[in-house]
């Protein structure tokens, strides 16, 4: 359901109901740990998308409540997972990851809306950029960051791009 609020207080308590989300999601799957994924599409493609990956779910068999921020395209997978799960699950588990930002990207959308490309997601950059502009993203991190201290192997790899030069392209 939609629900928002003008009102301070009942702000906050939608606020509080959101953060608590999480928790919630865990008594689904006893034991559970969950693993957040979000995605983010134009508004007019949210409900699409958030149908098709309902239907994922239901076809892969896993367990992944979902939850929005509607006015803004972003929504958030809580993939449940336990040390227990089998491989042919695990296989579904990344299986339905993969679905959804493929389907996001397709939507004119980004693989990630806040909660970042880390490690898992960074395969999935050049879906949505071109090889270029990922050296460039390179480029500025190695250019701010040259002992790689900030979140090293995330995003883009710091060896990529290298011989590139500022407003120069690749150097000859």
């Amino acid at each position: 359901a939609f629900e928002f609020s003008r009102d301070e207080d009942e702000r906050k308590k939608l606020w509080h109901a959101r953060h608590n989300a999480y928790y919630s999601c865990l008594t689904l799957k006893p034991g559970s740990k969950g693993l957040i994924t979000d995605v983010c599409v134009p508004i007019s493609r949210l409900s699409d998308c958030m149908e098709e990956t309902a239907a994922d779910i239901a076809e892969l068999g896993v367990i992944a409540p979902f939850l929005s921020h509607a006015g803004d395209g972003n929504f958030h997978c809580i993939v449940l997972v336990t040390p227990d799960d089998d491989d042919d699950l695990k296989r579904r588990q990344a299986e339905f990851n993969e679905r959804l930002v493929n389907r996001a990207i397709a939507m004119g959308g980004t693989c990630t809306g806040e909660h970042g490309v880390g490690h898992g997601k960074m395969g999935s950059l050049e879906k949505e950029h071109s090889p270029v502009c990922l050296d460039y993203m390179a480029l500025i991190k190695r250019s701010l960051d040259p002992q790689n201290l900030f979140n090293p192997g995330k995003v883009v790899t710091w060896n990529r791009g290298l011989g590139m030069k500022l407003g120069g392209g690749p150097s000859r």
